[in-house]
């Protein structure tokens, strides 16, 4: 157990990140399945921008790693333009 007030205010605060974290990176993937699913190609372009946006949000809170986010940003461009 941490011994510290500083400690275990870390610990607390540690546990807030992780599970908004947590929250963003699920609800971005379940974006990015939706987005996949459709084969509408107006609805996807619509979608797309505010899914390119939550990945790149992502990436600048280093949840996810910036060559990843790039990636994705990539098949999913191609994806709705393949549509």
């Amino acid at each position: 157990m941490a011994n510290h007030k500083s400690a275990l205010k870390r610990i607390r605060s540690n546990e807030k990140r992780r599970v908004l974290n947590k929250y963003h990176h699920k609800t971005t993937r379940n974006a990015i399945k939706k987005l996949r699913e459709i084969t509408d190609a107006n609805e996807a372009q619509k979608m797309l921008p505010s899914i390119i946006s939550m990945v790149d949000k992502l990436a600048k809170k280093n949840i996810i790693h910036a060559n990843k986010a790039g990636n994705l940003k990539s098949q999913l461009t191609k994806y709705v333009s393949s549509i």
